[in-house]
């Protein structure tokens, strides 16, 4: 678009994965149904001014503070997508009777996942929707990604992940991510250790669910590159319920954060929050 600034409520940002490994990937910032390409903008000044309204994501009704980036109290509250059983899927509650949204799950959970691992700052375990693949990557900021196994469900994933917790983590180190000190490894060697170290484990889910529910995959490692000129020596945060306007030079985009070189931003944090682009 052109210079005239941009005004809407802030989404995630949209990534598309480049044609190939060595190309970064394209980032666009999302503010209500506008878009802003943001590869192009890199060394050049960008400010974010916080007008100090907050739309809930989903229903679109004003609140005053948003809930797990970016929903109204009711809606944090009612909403399947809300509940602490999507952060901790080996809690699922459905076959209780007491999901939120059995139809919303029945999209949602029961459909094949993927378990992996990335390295955004070193080897990490995750698990995503088979569809999200790579955005789910994307979002991490991680330089590589190896689908490991397949499963039916989102519960199952919750499974595995938790077992393979037990030998790596499940976290990010964002400062690290931000920083580029992010080194390559061999994922495909990390997943044969971990998988010999995780066989009797893994043997016992499939006792379980079923052979066929847990399925080992023979996949590629994938590559990302990020555009990104200059990485921060220090990692200083932006904060819009702190200050509402965010100016600097853009110097990189990695994960959902924008790097300037007045400090980094988390902008899927401030989801739903209503701001001027220019």
């Amino acid at each position: 678009m052109s210079n005239q600034a941009l005004r809407g409520c802030l989404r995630k940002m949209a990534i598309e994965p480049a044609a190939n490994a060595q190309l970064p990937v394209n980032y666009a910032l999302r503010a209500g149904d506008q878009q802003l390409a943001l590869n192009d903008k890199l060394g050049q000044p960008l400010t974010l001014v916080w007008s100090g309204a907050i739309a809930c994501t989903h229903c679109g009704r004003a609140t005053k503070k948003s809930f797990a980036q970016g929903y109204c109290y009711p809606c944090f509250k009612r909403l399947a997508q809300c509940d602490t059983c999507i952060m901790k899927p080996e809690t699922c509650h459905f076959f209780q009777g007491t999901c939120r949204e059995p139809e919303w799950a029945k999209q949602h959970c029961f459909q094949p996942h993927i378990v992996y691992l990335a390295n955004s700052s070193g080897v990490k375990v995750g698990i995503t929707r088979k569809t999200q693949m790579p955005t789910r990557w994307l979002d991490q900021g991680a330089i590589q990604a190896l689908p490991m196994l397949e499963v039916d469900t989102r519960q199952q994933a919750g499974f595995v992940e938790v077992l393979f917790k037990e030998q790596v983590s499940d976290r990010t180190n964002w400062r690290a991510m931000l920083k580029g000190e992010v080194e390559p490894l061999d994922l495909k060697a990390e997943r044969d250790r971990l998988f010999n170290q995780l066989e009797s484990g893994l043997n016992q889910l499939k006792a379980e669910h079923g052979d066929d529910a847990i399925r080992p995959l023979e996949a590629s490692a994938h590559t990302f590159t990020y555009p990104v000129s200059d990485f921060p020596r220090k990692v200083v945060s932006h904060n819009f319920d702190k200050n509402p306007r965010v100016d600097g030079v853009l110097q990189g985009i990695k994960g959902q954060y924008l790097i300037l070189d007045s400090g980094v931003i988390n902008l899927r944090k401030f989801t739903g929050y209503e701001i001027e682009v220019s």
